[in-house]
């Protein structure tokens, strides 16, 4: 999409604008889910600080318009910014979204599904899905594949997905916990899961028009996404970090700053080489290692485990995906 030539030497210090740097964006449209906090601004205000116009996707659009005040402020070069109702956890309003997009038709240079809930209370979407896998997957599923048609060749869908897939594999016999008991992380974790099997299918659906798909982990960051997490459990994640960190050898745990945790997405977004992350999982600015499904979540720092890229694990959650919302794409 443009200049690649730097795009090996980001990493984890890198930020949103380390990482755009020296890149116009003028004329690309980007749509950038839960544009009103956190992550969601960030990944906006530095697209639109390059010139492009982008789309901010947002459940309380008075928030969001005051969240991203600095976005309207610092797009340059022709770049621009403007705000679309959007509730994942409600399939009406994410259909209803999808067809404003679809009845204006203007394209999409790079789709990033930004939005989701972490470690919620058991709790259910207005359509009766548990909570954190209708939001975080089932709602990107729907209004990802009704605008597809939108996506440009050449273009991308970028899924934030996280370390938390660690948790757990995607559970299509009991997707709402009806028969297991509920724990806040395993949910999570199913439903980040279902956001790289999501891109990898995704990916293969539309690689051959020139369209790729990956999803990212952006890295351990302060914001709103932890509001339903309590201190002393973030505590004991990190505590565990930094033994396998130091296992391993490497420094200690060190929270990224909100550029640094959205420098992935704008890198698979904008930067990466197509082929290069196309169907794969990302964190720090490059694509990330591959670890076997059965290796223990304790004895690993980084990487992606096996189930979340396997293709047939990727289809059987589309078909399931396709049950629960009951459509076809």
């Amino acid at each position: 999409m443009t200049n690649t030539l730097v795009a090996t030497s980001f990493g984890a210090p890198s930020t949103t604008d380390d990482v755009l740097s020296g890149v116009r964006l003028k004329g690309k449209r980007i749509l950038v889910t839960g544009a009103s906090a956190g992550l969601g601004v960030e990944t906006a205000r530095s697209l639109a600080a390059h010139g492009a116009h982008v789309v901010g996707a947002a459940r309380d659009l008075n928030k969001a318009k005051a969240a991203t005040e600095q976005v309207r402020k610092d797009a340059a070069n022709g770049g621009s910014f403007e705000l679309v109702e959007l509730d994942l956890a409600n399939l009406k309003s994410v259909r209803a979204c999808a067809d404003r997009l679809l009845a204006k038709g203007e394209p999409f240079d790079v789709v990033i599904a930004n939005a989701g809930v972490m470690a919620t209370p058991l709790g259910y979407t207005a359509d009766g899905f548990e909570t954190q896998f209708g939001t975080n997957h089932l709602g990107h599923f729907v209004l990802v594949n009704r605008i597809a048609p939108l996506i440009r060749s050449g273009g991308r869908l970028i899924n934030l997905s996280s370390l938390g897939h660690r948790y757990s594999n995607v559970d299509l016999d009991d997707p709402n916990f009806e028969r297991t008991p509920y724990e806040p992380f395993v949910a999570y974790g199913r439903s980040k899961t279902a956001n790289i099997l999501f891109a990898v299918a995704f990916d293969k659906r539309h690689r051959d028009r020139g369209v790729r798909a990956a999803a990212v982990h952006p890295g351990v960051i302060h914001t709103e996404l932890a509001r339903h997490v309590d201190a002393s459990a973030i505590e004991k994640i990190i505590e565990q970090r930094n033994q396998q960190l130091a296992a391993e050898g490497k420094p200690l745990f060190q929270w990224k700053s909100i550029p640094q945790g959205a420098a992935t997405s704008v890198w698979a977004g904008i930067v990466a080489r197509a082929d290069e992350i196309g169907g794969r999982y990302c964190e720090d600015c490059h694509v990330a290692r591959l670890v076997p499904a059965n290796t223990p979540i304790n004895t690993i720092s980084e990487g992606v485990l096996g189930y979340a890229l396997d293709a047939n694990n990727a289809e059987a959650l589309w078909k399931k995906s396709e049950e629960m919302v009951g459509e076809s794409f």
